[in-house]
């Protein structure tokens, strides 16, 4: 096993490594720094939560630190595109504690806030911007900097943003750069469109998979709870209640459907915090602060929450709805058996959602146990949902298509 010290890094970042305790470099980190501190471009795949943002972090604050700075002409010389505003800012916060003895500056761009404090932090100069993609646009196209002095770019969390609909932008800021770059792609599975990405914007990219893409975390105890719809939010109470759960993630579908479970569950004496898009910035971090600090013990989130935010220590993930795509079931369970921890979660099923099921089972090869709602729920009984008589016209439609069969 490798110290942090074997790869050379300047003593200033080896000092702030070692105020966080971090003395062993993770798998990602000790395969991707040796290849991005001798220059090459690099397509890393692994998991959140195996410490991609020191993987990339660290070598390019080695780099800019033996580099002349160009803050006088206040250019950027780093690059840091991330998909949501809760991993641009968690990006940043590392970036400070690990370059927090380098003479170095570090910023932020990112929608939903007031722009003229970013504004402000970029017309004084920076040497790491850190940003979404949308915003960064938005200010480049302004022309409130210059991109002609990025030497290094990161693309982090590539998969999620082409969820988000962020590549086209993505594209045009790429197309921006200048050519003689260090560019590093991380994502967690590699779709065709950002396969793509890869072969149109890095120079003969050096390939580090940590963990094969769709691949559940090996600390992660998995298990399915089938469960009508109306019953989800009863059988949700009955384990928030039994007192296994320390800290929980529990995920909605829709924005709609994560403040109703919070009202739910705020009304049966049970605190939560709930985090989507339709909230502001200020109420999206209050959350994610309470949650972190341990003040509430439940957070309630749509997909938002379930990729690239360092929430530690998290012992549960309740799936109340599955998602619609496989990758976003592994993305989500990757939020809690992290960095070595183990983790449990249960994923609640309907009838119309055993479709979802197995797609999932058959994205990851394999079957999820199931666990009887009876565990948490001694009274449970599974409520008849009575079938919807069928309308004139569905009736209509019926022997319509009855009768073709027939005379055929």
């Amino acid at each position: 096993m490798i110290h942090f010290e074997d790869l050379k890094f300047f003593q200033p970042i080896l000092r702030a490594l070692a105020e966080k305790g971090y003395e062993h470099p993770t798998d990602i980190q000790e395969q991707a720094m040796p290849h991005i501190l001798s220059g090459k471009d690099l397509l890393g795949i692994a998991q959140t939560g195996t410490g991609k943002t020191a993987a990339f972090a660290l070598p390019i604050l080695q780099h800019l630190s033996e580099e002349p700075s160009s803050r006088q002409t206040l250019l950027p010389r780093a690059l840091i595109l991330t998909p949501t505003r809760e991993l641009a800012l968690q990006t940043l916060a590392n970036l400070k504690h690990y370059g927090k003895y380098l003479p170095l500056k570090f910023g932020a761009v990112f929608g939903g806030v007031n722009e003229k404090p970013q504004i402000r932090e970029l017309k004084e100069g920076l040497d790491v911007l850190v940003a979404t993609p949308g915003r960064l646009l938005d200010l480049y196209h302004r022309k409130l900097f210059s991109l002609k002095g990025i030497r290094f770019c990161v693309l982090d969390e590539a998969d999620r943003m082409l969820d988000m609909g962020f590549l086209p932008d993505v594209r045009k800021i790429m197309k921006e750069l200048p050519s003689k770059r260090q560019t590093l792609l991380f994502s967690a599975t590699l779709p065709e469109e950002v396969e793509a990405l890869v072969h149109q914007f890095l120079n003969d990219p050096v390939r580090v998979e940590i963990t094969p893409p769709a691949t559940a975390a090996e600390t992660v105890e998995q298990h399915v709870i089938f469960v009508p719809k109306m019953q989800k939010q009863e059988l949700l109470q009955h384990i928030l209640s039994c007192g296994c759960c320390e800290k929980v993630l529990v995920f909605s579908k829709t924005k709609y459907g994560a403040d109703k479970i919070g009202r739910y569950l705020r009304k049966n004496d049970i605190p939560n915090c709930v985090l989507h898009g339709d909230k502001s910035q200020k109420e999206r971090q209050k959350s994610l602060k309470h949650f972190q600090d341990g003040d509430v013990h439940i957070l309630i989130a749509t997909d938002v929450a379930s990729r690239g935010i360092d929430i530690s220590d998290i012992s549960h993930v309740i799936n109340f709805d599955l998602p619609d795509e496989p990758e976003s079931y592994i993305h989500r369970i990757g939020r809690t058996g992290r960095a070595g921890k183990t983790g449990v979660t249960f994923s609640f099923c309907d009838a119309l959602e055993k479709r979802l099921l197995r797609a999932i089972e058959k994205k990851m090869q394999d079957r999820i146990p199931v666990l009887s709602a009876k565990e948490f729920w001694e009274d449970f009984v599974p409520v008849e949902v009575p079938k919807k008589e069928p309308s004139k016209q569905e009736k209509r439609r019926f022997y319509k298509a009855k009768h073709k069969r027939t005379h055929r």
